[in-house]
């Protein structure tokens, strides 16, 4: 008897569970179909991070309950930092709106020790769509022939504003390995630079997405154009640039220090196609976003899309993100304060 009872509260117990998963998914469904999902993107047109919003906006309605409209909007300015605080501080936190920011956004608190009105650590991670590798992209004619010359020889290099990789990338290198960099910073967007490399108005840029040199000029890779990637910006490197032999920034470090900081630095590269939520999305929400974004990125057509446009699309879930953001934060004070050195010599 004793048994039939508990078999029979155990069958009430599931079925409760179900109704209210059931009633949970129709209440997301419902959401969704009432509202638009607004990707917000923290740069102009054209770039990589422009390229990677709309390429996962053109899919993910699909995927997510409810099937809602993805809306994409542009807000550049302050190197990323317009779209984090109006994420943060302004949009709704109903999960109708996320963004796709620089990952300096997401470091910047940590190295610069600039007050901001956001502690990136209590964003939601939904995904990154592409780990990407930077790069230092120099005109044919520039006086850097080998990736040594970055040390050496003056380069004038093109930039966006001050938190931006294009700005921060290479000021840190300059801090640390004392590269003869002058940057020229006040460019909307990294398509604006690329632009003046080849109008030669600048030599040359860094801090730049191999995704997006690809996309903006597919020919890159076979050396018959006006610039050249001289080096990687990166730990691990690009199996396209690796290929080739390009060789990393680490290579030109002369201390155990100065490599533990490269790396420190260069995690960032693994959250550089980070979309992001409010703090205080409900839990449920957040977690259909990310079921949603995974889906995303592993359909034919998206995947189909990238091959198409010639990029990289190898994403990392929401929680991998999350935690490599907490890691990062966890970083021994001591590399820390290196890389901030090198980061505040202008």
């Amino acid at each position: 008897m004793a048994s039939r009872f508990y078999s029979l509260a155990m069958a009430f117990v599931l079925s409760s569970s179900a109704l209210a998963q059931a009633q949970d998914a129709d209440a997301l469904a419902k959401f969704y179909k009432d509202h638009n999902l607004t990707i917000a993107i923290g740069s102009s047109t054209g770039g990589g991070l422009d390229t990677y919003g709309r390429l996962v906006g053109r899919w993910m309605g699909r995927h997510v309950p409810g099937n809602p409209s993805v809306i994409i909007t542009n807000m550049p300015g302050a190197g990323g930092n317009i779209v984090a605080n109006h994420l943060y501080n302004v949009a709704p936190k109903d999960g109708s709106i996320m963004a796709i920011t620089f990952p300096s956004v997401i470091v910047d608190p940590l190295l610069s020790g600039t007050v901001r009105s956001f502690d990136p650590r209590q964003f939601k991670y939904v995904g990154n769509a592409n780990a990407e590798v930077l790069v230092c992209m120099v005109r044919q004619d520039a006086p850097i022939k080998i990736a040594s010359d970055l040390l050496t020889a003056d380069l004038v290099i093109g930039a966006t504003a001050p938190g931006s990789t294009t700005s921060d990338f290479p000021t840190f290198t300059k801090g640390l390995l004392d590269a003869h960099y002058r940057i020229v910073t006040g460019y909307q967007g990294s398509r604006e630079v690329t632009l003046a490399v080849e109008k030669n108005e600048v030599q040359g840029i860094c801090g730049i997405g191999w995704s997006t040199l690809k996309v903006q000029y597919p020919d890159m890779i076979s050396g018959k154009m006006f610039g050249r990637v001289v080096v990687q910006e990166d730990s691990v490197g690009h199996p396209d640039l690796n290929a080739l032999k390009i060789p990393k920034m680490s290579d030109l470090a002369k201390t155990d220090e100065q490599r533990a900081a490269l790396k420190m630095f260069y995690a960032q590269n693994g959250f550089s196609r980070a979309f992001i939520l409010p703090p205080t999305v409900p839990d449920e929400r957040l977690a259909a976003l990310r079921k949603a974004f995974v889906e995303t990125m592993a359909d034919p057509d998206l995947q189909a899309d990238a091959v198409k446009m010639n990029i990289d699309a190898f994403p990392t879930k929401g929680e991998d993100v999350q935690a490599l953001v907490e890691q990062m934060y966890a970083t021994p004070p001591a590399i820390v304060e290196k890389v901030k050195a090198a980061l505040a010599q202008k």
